[in-house]
């Protein structure tokens, strides 16, 4: 299956949103890989949380609970000054597909700025798929 490719550097803050929404809705897509690294590692230290969800948050937060069925992906990364001391942890729900858009998030302890690149696979889907994952998705919007 073929693989799409995102990237971008995220504001302490700051949600993106990744525009994945396909006119017939027979494509879905699943996390693959997900990667992290702070702006300027050398320089800066970092506590920045990388979290992926299925629908748009209101805020960017550094909690992480994997009870919410909307999150796909999450990563912690902390570093100090210099990037002598470096941990980095990245967990990746990978029997979650989706269809339309997902949303990326930061928050920093430090108000710092990190680095995510992102893998999805893309899936096909017949008819009954893809209303299963557009319910799903519809479910967990008016849920929240």
């Amino acid at each position: 299956m073929p693989i799409k490719t995102f990237r971008g550097l995220l504001d302490n803050g700051q949600q993106e949103r990744i525009r994945l929404q396909s006119i017939d809705g027979k494509k879905g897509y699943r996390i693959k890989k997900l990667e992290i690294i702070a702006e300027n590692p050398q320089t800066q230290g970092n506590e920045s949380v990388i979290k992926v969800f299925t629908i748009e948050q209101t805020a960017s937060t550094a909690d992480i609970n994997f009870s919410e069925q909307t999150l796909l992906a999450a990563g912690f990364l902390t570093s100090d000054h210099g990037a002598s001391q470096m941990f980095k942890d990245i967990v990746v729900v990978d029997s979650m597909v989706f269809s339309q858009d997902i949303f990326i998030t930061h928050n920093d302890q430090q108000g710092n700025k990190c680095n995510f690149y992102m893998e999805l696979e893309q899936i096909s889907l017949d008819d009954v798929e893809a209303t299963a994952v557009i319910l799903k998705s519809f479910r967990n919007t008016n849920t929240v």
